[in-house]
């Protein structure tokens, strides 16, 4: 490390996200923030039907309330030439026939097939007259049964006619023979079913958009809350719009949140760029929060049963998937991928098993559509993984940790292929647990649980132990340098709550000494960005990262190259150290400031260079990494009102090299926040008789709130990643992986130790104090 450049902002520092003091003061800038002045207000007619014919919209009396300037329908979009949200996913069913995906229209003429999905779109002058306008839009509806849950799916009429039977897909991984034959040899069979509830995504911010048209460059600008432009702008201009992608510019500011659901384009996008192209004029439009929860795409909602083959030494034989997937009224984005791409790649976990078999199919249901939410298959396979494990130790009388002890990929195997083909390159699974079950002092358990019994309450353990693919597929950044010694840094990444600014800047400065408060991060603009993955799969530092590492080392070699004439010196004998640039064996050398201004004199560039300092990356990581960890949680339980309470929380993780420990705690509470809450509170619920949406509000729906967390002890363990320069390994996720099982085996445990049958075992998600209360009288009766 050269000496007069500090690095207490370089990585492994715990510097406070620069993000913050903006967003803190209210002074961050999102899509309804930056509406232009005189633009028009958009207002979505809505279905109140889970499935009904469309016999005819009447938009007479809408269009002669005062301030009202258009209503738009799907006979409009049809005449105007749009078309489809395509859902872009390649999935190959088990017959060696692509999935089927139906046709999403931004506005369907024939049929509405959830409660929410937009039918017409009245445009006013205020929002208050748009909101009239719509109440005046008349629907004549012919109501159709509702088709709610998979096993209604399996034998209702088709909702789409392209979707026989309403299974999208049939899928099929792994050696069914040898599954088979290890079933039958085994001398220990547990098969757990288990229900994966469904979670709306309810981000701060809900989803909301402005579209322009600018007619002397016959392009639309869309201002939208995406996680990177890239693949709402294909799915627009390819698919709904079929133009070129030079026609429609995508620019998102500040996003309060994804989580998988701002990946991809919606229908409400392909409506307003219509009217604004329509129109002359700019329209906007935000989704309240009623709306949100009736329309956004959702997450999780699958039934899954997970078997274990157990040999006499209670080591794992293998492992049988059945995976069902609600999909909710079409296929969008990653849905289709959950049960198929996303969780079975870790059918296995982290465990030494040799044999698996995985099958996964998708159906139709006139619900709301479900996309990826923080995870996208992971955290479900974690889950029902570490739920069986624990229903094994059970059945079989063996203590939970010590069958992952027998199971558990030793560390000194690494790497090691799975039999899902995955490599993990790193990681020590058992000193991970090892280390988790001691900082939550598993050993003073029993010792919590007898004071627990003696104030009348229920008291259990619970942990999981998970490992999940993170970190693969693209992303674009560019870093380059002003004539002062500043440094922009443009991403393909969108943050949508992430330190993007903080950590980012922490890398660079680290790699090339540049000043950690000169360096800007640009992201959000698809005439800036350039075509490349946004912000998913735990995917930006990993990926990101590698590219400003390369970028980095193209600037270093310019840079070399630019001293060599500023020192008059051979490039040979020039060295580079975190932005020095230094004669070998001397005291004269050049800082990357005076270096940047040199680049713009042709008299000290190269003559086959371009003025400047500046480079891009564009990296594929075709591996992922390997974060992995345990969490544990102890719970207690009212048993006179099923009341369920989460008392302690450990999380020991693997991240590989941490670039922010303090910014890295953040992200991973989160994910805690969030698989704690899928699996004591929420539960995005229909009716099944009329397919309403009985969870549309925050009366209804519970999402977690501060006193539902207890202080979270933590630690990680840095085991450095194998499969990119900085060893770094993704977070984003993990923290769901991790709280699902490790809740819900809580639960299990306390209410195993009152005597609940095994039968009654585990609870469906959430572990609501109804059903805690009807499992705990169950005891009395078995």
């Amino acid at each position: 490390m050269h000496e007069g450049v500090p690095c207490r902002f370089g990585i492994g520092q715990p510097v406070r996200r620069t993000e913050d003091p903006r967003l803190l003061r209210g002074r961050g800038r999102y899509v309804d923030d930056l509406a232009p002045p005189d633009a028009l207000h958009a207002v979505f007619v809505r279905s109140p039907h889970a499935h009904a014919r469309i016999v005819a919209i009447d938009a007479a009396a809408a269009r002669a309330v005062p301030g009202v300037v258009a209503v738009v329908t799907g006979a409009d979009l049809r005449a105007a030439g749009r078309g489809a949200l395509p859902c872009d996913l390649p999935l190959t069913g088990d017959d060696g026939r692509p999935a089927r995906y139906p046709p999403r229209l931004a506005l369907p003429q024939d049929r509405a097939r959830f409660v929410g999905e937009a039918v017409a779109m009245v445009v006013a002058e205020t929002l208050a007259a748009a909101r009239d306008g719509a109440e005046a839009v008349t629907v004549e509806w012919a109501p159709l049964d509702p088709v709610i849950g998979i096993g209604r799916a399996r034998t209702a009429p088709a909702i789409h006619d392209a979707v026989p039977g309403n299974r999208a897909y049939r899928w099929q991984a792994g050696d069914a023979a040898a599954v088979e034959c290890a079933f039958a040899t085994a001398a220990h069979v547990v098969s757990v079913p288990l229900r994966i509830n469904r979670v709306a995504v309810a981000p701060l911010e809900t989803r909301g958009a402005v579209a322009s048209w600018d007619a002397a460059l016959g392009r639309w600008t869309l201002l939208a809350a995406t996680q990177g432009t890239t693949e709402a702008h294909g799915e627009l201009t390819r698919g709904a719009l079929g133009v070129a992608p030079q026609a429609l510019r995508i620019v998102t500011p500040d996003v309060g949140g994804g989580f998988g659901m701002k990946n991809h384009a919606y229908p409400e996008h392909v409506a307003l760029l219509h009217a604004a192209q329509a129109l002359g004029r700019p329209v906007r439009w935000q989704a309240d929060r009623t709306e949100a929860f009736v329309s956004d795409s959702a997450g999780r909602d699958h039934e899954i049963t997970v078997a274990l083959a157990l040999d006499a030494e209670a080591r794992i034989t293998a492992v049988r998937w059945t995976w069902a997937a609600d999909l909710g009224a079409y296929c969008v984005g990653f849905g289709p991928g959950v049960g198929t791409i996303g969780g079975p790649r870790i059918a296995v976990g982290p465990y030494a098993i040799p044999a698996f078999h995985v099958l996964s199919e998708g159906f139709l249901t006139t619900t709301a559509p479900i996309d990826a939410y923080r995870g996208a298959g992971k955290p479900e396979a974690a889950y029902a993984l570490e739920v069986a494990v624990d229903a094994a130790a059970a059945a079989i009388g063996l203590d939970p940790a010590e069958l992952r002890r027998r199971n558990l990929v030793p560390a000194s195997a690494m790497p090691w292929r799975t039999a899902t083909g995955q490599t993990y390159d790193s990681g020590d699974f058992a000193a991970v647990m090892e280390r988790a079950l001691a900082l939550a002092d598993r050993a003073g358990f029993a010792a919590r649980r007898r004071a627990a019994e003696a104030r009348g309450l229920l008291r259990g353990l619970g942990f999981g132990v998970y490992v999940e693919p993170s970190g693969f597929r693209d992303n674009r950044v560019q870093v380059a340098f002003d004539r002062q010694g500043g440094v922009t840094v443009t991403l393909s990444a969108v943050s949508n709550g992430q330190p993007h600014e903080t950590v980012f800047a922490q890398i660079l400065h680290d790699r090339l000494g540049v000043p950690f408060e000169r360096i800007r991060v640009v992201q959000g603009d698809s005439d800036v960005t350039g075509y490349a993955s946004g912000t998913a799969g735990s995917r930006t530092l990993t990926v990101t990262g590698v590219g400003l590492y390369r970028c980095a080392e193209a600037i270093e070699a310019k840079g070399r190259r630019i001293a060599a004439n500023l020192l008059e010196a051979a490039v040979e004998d020039i060295v580079a150290e975190r932005g020095v640039f230094r004669i070998a064996g001397t005291d004269r050398a050049v800082g990357i400031a005076e270096v940047a201004a040199a680049a713009w004199n042709p008299a000290l560039v190269p003559e086959d260079e371009s003025l400047g300092l500046e480079a891009s990356a564009h990296p594929i990581q075709r591996v992922p990494n390997y974060p992995n960890g345990c969490h544990v949680a102890e719970v207690e339980i009212d048993p006179a009102t099923g009341v369920v309470r989460l008392e302690r929380y450990t999380a020991v993780n693997d991240f590989g090299v941490v670039v922010n420990p303090l910014t890295l705690r953040g992200q991973v509470t989160g994910g805690i926040a969030q698989g704690v809450g899928q699996a004591l509170l929420e539960d995005m619920r229909y009716d099944p008789e009329t397919g309403q949406t009985a969870t549309a509000s925050f009366m209804d729906y519970a999402v977690p709130r501060a006193d539902d967390l207890p202080a979270i002890d933590w630690e990680t363990v840095e085991i450095p990643c194998r499969t990119n320069p900085l060893g770094v390994k993704g977070c984003g996720e993990a923290g769901c992986a991790g709280s699902l099982p490790a809740a819900m085996n809580a639960v299990t445990d306390a209410l195993r130790s009152a005597g609940v049958p095994e039968t009654a075992l585990p609870l469906p998600m959430p572990a609501t104090p109804e059903r805690v209360w009807r499992a705990l009288r169950r005891r009395n009766t078995s």
